[in-house]
Order: structure tokens, then sequence, then C-alpha cells
């Protein structure tokens, strides 16, 4: 693999908005989703998938048809993006209007994981806490049928970023912030009477 640009480890514009590894480990634990790229035959190629941080790893999965996960399992650098919008910044002009967001960007190889079994689960209980002591373990079929890898999280191959705060312009018009946060809904039936504990959770614990 070649050395990685020095640029990338440098966050050229607001660099006094960077963060520290509690606001990466924070916006990849809230996230859920982010997106894989890569790039082939010089082309970019990005695919948004279903993330989990466990420890010092990001954890993706997917089919072991999946093109993407074929291609980068086979050692392509890639990023894995993830970001929460938090506000939307209303200013007295279109220029100065801005969002309040938390956004984090890993770089590196990913690599198999040692347990696929216990890395599936533990990605089940990172979305619902508690899901996997509620179904039956999975089964060697379904471990051979998924293709789960981690991303490192390396020092110096990852950056984090936010924004928080008003317009910061000096006029008497209005200016402010309209609050943007992701909120569960009441869990909707497909089968069954009882709804699972770890489901009820998600919802009475937001």
């Amino acid at each position: 693999m070649a050395t990685e640009p020095e640029n990338l480890r440098t966050l050229t514009r607001k660099p006094d908005r960077g963060g520290d590894r509690d606001l990466l480990d924070e916006v990849l634990d809230e996230a859920l989703v982010g997106t894989v790229s890569t790039v082939v035959e010089g082309w970019p190629w990005s695919v948004p998938m279903v993330l989990a941080r466990l420890g010092d790893d990001v954890i993706v999965h997917g089919s072991t048809g999946a093109g993407l996960l074929r291609h980068v399992a086979e050692g392509a650098a890639v990023t894995v993006t993830a970001y929460v919008l938090d506000g939307l910044v209303v200013s007295n002009t279109m220029f100065d209007h801005s969002a309040n967001y938390r956004a984090v960007v890993v770089r590196g190889i990913l690599e198999p994981v040692d347990d696929e079994a216990a890395a599936l689960a533990a990605l089940t209980d990172s979305i619902v806490p508690g899901r996997s002591s509620e179904t039956p373990p999975i089964t060697a079929k379904e471990v051979a049928a998924t293709r789960t890898l981690r991303l490192p999280i390396v020092d110096g191959q990852w950056t984090a970023k936010a924004r928080i705060g008003g317009a910061g312009v000096d006029t008497d018009e209005w200016t402010g912030v309209i609050p943007v946060s992701t909120v569960y809904g009441e869990p909707v039936a497909d089968t069954g009477d009882t709804t699972p504990a770890s489901v009820r959770r998600v919802v009475d614990e937001q």
C-alpha cells in the first residue's frame, strides 16, 4: 500500500472545528449508517452501510456477493465516513446559512474479524441493545453467507470535525438554529403479539 498523503491528516478549512477521539467514537456510535468508499480503476465507489464501532474497530458487513466488499477485502484502501446533523443554521443572508453537524472519516485497510459470529452479534446489539440474546445464535450457514470486516481506528488515520453555534453575524435581523434530532417512533409489528424487550427499550430509553 502506498504511503498515505500528509494532507489527508490535516483539516485545512476551519481547523478549529477539529475534534478528538471522543468525538470520533460519539459519531460512530450514534450514526449507525456510514459510507464505505474506495477506488476501482480510477473511479470512486461508495456504498452506504450499517456500521458499528467495537472498541478500536469499525465493523461493516454484507453479503459475500457484494462487489465492494469483495474488492476491499483484497486490500484496497478505504474511507468510512459518518455524520450526524444537529441543526440548521438560519442567517439573514443566504451566504451565512449553515448547519451544525458532527462528522468523521476513518481511513485504512479493512481486515477480516477474528470471530464473525461474535462480531455480528455485537453489531446487532450496537443497533438494538440486547437483541442477540433474544434470538437463536447465528448459524454456520448464515456466517458463511456474510462477509464481516473491521477497519482498525489508527492514530493519524482519522479525522473528526464538528460545528456548533449560531450564524455568528452582527445584525438586528432574526437569526437562529432549527434543532435536528433522530427520534424513534412506536414499533410497528409485522408478526407476533408481544414486542421484544430490546425493541421496547430502544423507544422508551431514547
